[in-house]
């Protein structure tokens, strides 16, 4: 199955807005952040409108949708700030369905009941684990020796680290590889978590988007209704080429990650070198957003009473997550240059 770019895509994403907009508040977010787990009622919700099981076959309760639509609705959830795992998660049951669909797993991900994170080579910390239900673990190694482990949180170790953005609940994880968890060894194994660290990247990329249009939205807005000297800062020529700067990397950002979803979604040879520029394009518009936003609202804007902090945190913590701007460089740089690209290694 497969959403047409048209009217069926463009009204499953304009439903995703509408109930983010209701129910993904700045007051829910503030919530977000002073509680334990950013997992919430809303999750089940999500589920109803078939969010949760974008990715899963529609055999397990799903959609059976692929990254195109994965990274439009994660656009308009990073324009809301989601605090809830989805994109661990599509991740996550990217490589259950691939290696243990018959497990019973993913259909309670669909239906909203379940909840999974995911901890690959390369990533230090893994996304709400101790609210997760399930945790697929990727354990690295050349070649044959990659594996994939699905395993229960409650077995392993996890310690609670802090984020620049506390509504994102991170923990270290140590636990013992043993059989029982193992689903998928070799070859096959480092293919898919490769596959895996792409989409994860990808759909950073695409929330990095939403989180640009909102700042800019709130800079734009606050510029109208500030007023010094008598007339709304945004009057000025200075303040309208901050604004204008940022609208020029956000459109150049977005069709660079339509490219890395339509690439990824059909398997191209490309499909690295077009997620690695689909995430320097978004991480570079998300951090020039924050900063310019930042210097219009100016010393407001340092305070976390007002709400720009909710969004430039969250920013700022997605664009170290999956390989920073810094590292998907470079693996662009090694596939220009006919090398082979560098494996993903997402950070936080």
């Amino acid at each position: 199955m497969r959403l047409a770019y048209g009217d069926e895509q463009h009204l499953f994403r304009e439903t995703v807005r509408d109930f983010l907009a209701a129910n993904c508040t700045t007051a829910h977010l503030r919530a977000a952040w002073s509680a334990d787990s950013a997992v919430s009622p809303r999750w089940a919700e999500l589920a109803k409108l078939g969010v949760t099981g974008l990715v899963v076959p529609e055999e397990h309760d799903g959609l059976g949708l692929g990254d195109e639509e994965l990274s439009a609705v994660l656009e308009q959830a990073g324009y809301a700030a989601l605090p809830d795992p989805l994109l661990d998660t599509a991740v996550a049951t990217g490589l259950l369905a691939e290696f243990a669909a018959d497990a019973g797993r993913l259909a309670p991900i669909a239906r909203g009941e379940s909840v999974a994170s995911v901890l690959l080579p390369g990533q230090a910390f893994a996304i709400e684990a101790e609210a997760a239900d399930l945790l697929v673990i990727g354990v690295a190694g050349e070649g044959a020796s990659a594996e994939i482990h699905v395993v229960d949180p409650e077995e392993c170790a996890l310690t609670a680290q802090t984020s620049v953005d506390r509504s994102r609940n991170l923990f270290r994880v140590d636990f013992e590889p043993v059989p029982e968890t193992l689903v998928a060894a070799g070859p096959a194994a480092a293919a898919a978590l490769a596959r895996a660290a792409d989409r994860g990247a990808l759909g950073a990329a695409a929330f990095l988007l939403g989180l640009t249009q909102r700042m800019l939205d709130m800079a734009v807005g606050y510029a109208r209704q500030r007023v010094q000297r008598g007339v709304p800062i945004g009057s000025h020529q200075s303040v309208q080429h901050h604004l204008a700067n940022v609208l020029v990397k956000l459109e150049f950002a977005r069709p660079v990650v339509m490219r890395a979803a339509y690439s990824l979604a059909r398997g191209l040879p490309s499909a690295a070198r077009d997620v690695s520029m689909a995430k320097v394009y978004a991480g570079e518009a998300a951090d020039l957003a924050a900063r310019n936003a930042l210097q219009v609202h100016g010393a407001i804007g340092y305070t976390e009473e007002h709400d720009l902090h909710l969004f430039m945190k969250r920013a700022w913590a997605l664009n170290a997550a999956w390989g920073d701007v810094g590292h998907h460089r470079a693996r662009v740089a090694a596939d220009l240059l006919g090398d082979s690209p560098a494996p993903v290694t997402p950070a936080f």
